[in-house]
């Protein structure tokens, strides 16, 4: 009987099918450039462009250092008055520095095509730095959320949507003011 028992036991023959998904480098580093739309609050939407620092200290944290740059455009108050300037041109400059901490909320994988899967995130950021405009430093939180596809275990594509909060005295009243920012970049682990 046992006999029996042993040769009606089923032995699949499985093939198993080799997935090769991109991984980050060993190395945790990622940098990159990025540009966009950044709205100044009072005085419109104008192109930034940046670059940034990142270190995957785990598959989940990252702390991220940004540089970032635009210049402001006249507010309503100078187009309605001609001849009127609040800021001079050096002042217009909106420079940002600032160091962030982000999440990776939800991590996975992308199916862009038939034999092709993408690790990919969508992270929440949050950090502090500071503003240089108007011809002063401000004090600036930061808060965000982004998306990046990583191509291969070298080239990561991000989308970030950013709030730059501090308060700002030009029209004669301190007000807090939040700078909504939204750009496309490329970064490279090493």
């Amino acid at each position: 009987m046992r006999d029996a028992d042993a040769s009606s036991v089923l032995d699949p023959q499985i093939e198993r099918r080799r997935i090769k998904e991109a991984d980050i480098d060993s190395e945790n580093f990622e940098a990159g450039v990025y540009a966009g739309i950044l709205s100044i609050e009072d005085f419109g939407a104008e192109p930034v462009v940046g670059v940034r620092l990142d270190y995957h200290l785990s598959e989940d944290v990252f702390f991220e250092a940004v540089l970032g740059r635009a210049e402001a455009g006249e507010t309503s108050f100078e187009t309605l008055n001609a001849g009127v300037r609040l800021l001079n041109d050096d002042e217009r400059e909106f420079t940002y520095y600032q160091a962030s901490v982000g999440y990776n909320l939800l991590p996975g994988e992308a199916f862009l095509s038939g034999g092709r899967t993408f690790n990919n995130a969508f992270y929440l950021l949050g950090g502090a730095g500071i503003t240089d405009f108007a011809g002063d430093e401000h004090f600036t939180l930061g808060v965000g959320v982004g998306y990046r596809l990583l191509v291969n275990d070298l080239i990561a594509v991000r989308v970030d949507m950013k709030d730059h909060v501090f308060n700002l005295d030009v029209l004669g009243e301190d007000k807090t003011t939040h700078n909504l920012e939204l750009t496309a970049g490329v970064s490279l682990f090493f």
